[in-house]
């Protein structure tokens, strides 16, 4: 895994575990690797990879259970893909939203291009 210096290495960390999850790589209630082998894997500091479980044990994505490892929650998925669709609607919706607005894209060119990939050569001529 490769991390970029934007943010911190525990959060990059528990992103890739939110896609594992949300991709089915992790299934719901399933055992995952161990602090010390999750470190190996990352090239990380244990005490990192601790931070990371953490976080997403309190947020309710991982279950410790004492003396046998940490497991995907029962619900990980669902928790998982309820606060990416938050996140994107509350950060990357209205983003998105500004640039078609600035590049002159309606909904219902969004619509067309869903179900046709050419839309690239409409707009292109509706700016001729």
């Amino acid at each position: 895994m490769q991390f970029n210096t934007l943010s911190p290495i525990y959060l990059q960390i528990a992103e890739y575990i939110h896609d594992l999850i949300l991709n089915r790589v992790w299934e719901d209630g399933q055992r995952i690797p161990s602090v010390r082998d999750m470190a190996m894997e990352l090239e990380v500091n244990p005490n990192t990879v601790i931070r990371t479980y953490a976080m997403l044990q309190e947020e309710g994505t991982l279950e410790n259970q004492r003396g046998i490892g940490y497991f995907t929650a029962k619900d990980a998925r669902a928790l998982v893909l309820k606060q990416r669709r938050e996140k994107f609607i509350k950060r990357e919706l209205p983003q998105l939203f500004s640039t078609m607005e600035t590049l002159g894209i309606t909904l219902e060119d969004l619509q067309h291009y869903a179900h046709n990939e050419e839309i690239h050569h409409e707009v292109q001529a509706k700016e001729e």
